[in-house]
């Protein structure tokens, strides 16, 4: 869905039980939320350039593209294999951030699976093709 400056924030601040970051415009990322909270942010400078929220259940990502903010919802329960499709990566403030890969399975002509009498590929073959990343939460860890 797409969004205004005043909708965006609007949006934002009606967030409840979420953990999740802003990044601004005008400043490294400093509006970080680690514990699942309702979610209070007034910008002092600045526009919201990108945000990812999540509370467990959804995912969220904002972002930021000419005068329009995108919002993006993802439910988590597309993550097919929890043990393998979420990577945790180090962050600033010791934090890990949690990223889950979303996969869906898709006809791909290059993998051939049949051929018609010309030879021309008629049917491919199944394969799992990586169709978006989103942000599935903070992990506190050490500063490694």
């Amino acid at each position: 869905m797409k969004k205004n400056e005043t909708e965006i924030l609007e949006f934002i601040n009606n967030l409840k039980g979420y953990q999740g970051y802003i990044q601004m415009s005008d400043k490294p990322i400093s509006d970080i939320w680690q514990n699942f909270s309702d979610i209070s942010f007034v910008p002092s400078s600045g526009f919201v350039y990108e945000a990812h929220f999540c509370n467990g259940v959804e995912s969220i990502a904002i972002k930021q593209i000419n005068d329009t903010w995108l919002v993006s919802k993802t439910s988590l329960s597309e993550v097919e294999n929890k043990e393998t499709d979420i990577q945790i990566y180090h962050a600033i403030n010791g934090l890990k951030v949690n990223m889950a890969q979303i996969w869906e399975i898709e006809e791909d002509l290059l993998c051939e699976l049949e051929r018609d009498e010309k030879g021309k590929t008629i049917k491919g073959f199944d394969v799992l093709k990586l169709k978006k990343v989103v942000f599935v939460g903070f992990t506190k860890g050490d500063n490694q």
